[in-house]
């Protein structure tokens, strides 16, 4: 276990990283916090903190910053409870009185507000509901030879796909097949769009076979997610501006995975205990949030699970304000989904 000094030292460190994401040095910490001890002293504990595996050096920089196992130690260990403040609570409240007005915006709202308050990405695992239907489907040009196929649910979700432009069709008549299918399939549950309606639609107009196949493949998709749950997503262009996430391919491999719903449907699993859960790092087990943490709690109707609220963002967040926001929606949700007769 850490001395004093060294948990004196250590929290300052990830507290000036946190508000800064600049490696942290020994003058500093004595700059800004009244330890009572020398740079000197200071230095030596980092470098004592280092060799125990707390904080680590990046190559350009004489300062150093937290690591794994010192965001781990920090959370479990040093960060004292955090009430979230009376301004919150209200921002909170009001927010679900203003924007919600049926059980779907529940959830839809609850992932805005997340990711407002907290600079993150959100996600809220919630129940599926059995009257989505069928809104649209689109295409959007490219370049001269691409389009993006896109398909539009009820509930605001959205499945896409690059597709290759057929070469004896114009856009022109890709807007006109997609003005064809959605008369034939707006406003249907999607548990009535069948695989065989849909080939009838096609032996009706005729399309090219290999756009046909493109768009039965995610027609498909968008069928077929897990019947009993889904993921409502806040904030992903939050993670754009994080500084950790200025490397391009990081944050292509990051916002792929959020792609993916059946995947974030097994990442957020219901916790075994009955509170607010930390995975910082490499202890989450998919590759393309090794270098984010994530924080999760459940939310119950009359003593039932029904879902789980979660922020994710890079290792460097505010746990203190990020447990203690979702600390009070493990209860107030509950109250909100009851007067919509969840």
């Amino acid at each position: 276990m850490l001395d004093e000094r060294k948990r004196k030292i250590l929290r300052a460190i990830i507290n000036d990283y946190i508000l800064t994401a600049e490696p942290v040095g020994s003058r500093t910490i004595a700059r800004n916090h009244d330890l009572g001890v020398s740079p000197a002293t200071i230095r030596n504990e980092m470098a004592d903190l280092e060799a125990l595996g707390y904080i680590e050096q990046p190559h350009t920089s004489a300062g150093r910053v937290p690591s794994g196992q010192g965001y781990r130690f920090y959370v479990d260990c040093l960060l004292a409870p955090t009430m979230l403040s009376e301004n919150d609570e209200v921002l909170i409240r009001s927010w679900y009185e203003a924007k919600v007005r049926s059980l779907e915006q529940v959830f839809q709202e609850t992932a805005k507000i997340l990711s407002r308050m907290t600079r993150n990405v959100s996600l809220v695992l919630a129940p599926q509901f059995s009257n989505l239907t069928f809104k649209y489907l689109q295409f959007l040009p490219l370049d001269n030879k691409r389009v993006i196929l896109v398909i539009v649910t009820s509930s605001g979700y959205v499945e896409n796909k690059v597709i290759n432009l057929p070469a004896d069709m114009a856009f022109s008549d890709l807007q006109r097949l997609a003005d064809i299918i959605n008369n034939r399939l707006a406003g249907l549950s999607l548990d009535k769009i069948k695989l065989s309606f849909l080939q009838k639609i096609k032996n009706d107009i005729l399309v090219d076979s290999d756009l046909y196949k493109s768009m039965l493949e995610i027609l498909r998709r968008a069928l077929s997610f897990e019947k009993d749950k889904r993921v409502y997503l806040g904030g992903t262009t939050q993670l754009i501006s994080q500084p950790e996430f200025r490397d391009v391919d990081k944050v292509k491999e990051l916002l792929t995975m959020l792609e993916e719903e059946p995947l974030l449907c097994d990442i957020l699993h219901v916790p075994d205990n009955d509170g607010v859960v930390v995975t910082i790092g490499q202890e989450n087990k998919y590759s393309g949030i090794k270098d984010c943490s994530m924080v999760q709690a459940t939310y119950r109707v009359d003593g039932m699970v029904i879902g789980t609220v979660a922020v994710l963002g890079p290792t460097r967040m505010d746990y203190g304000k990020i447990m203690a926001i979702l600390d009070f929606m493990h209860d107030h949700l509950g109250e909100v989904l009851r007067k919509y007769k969840f």
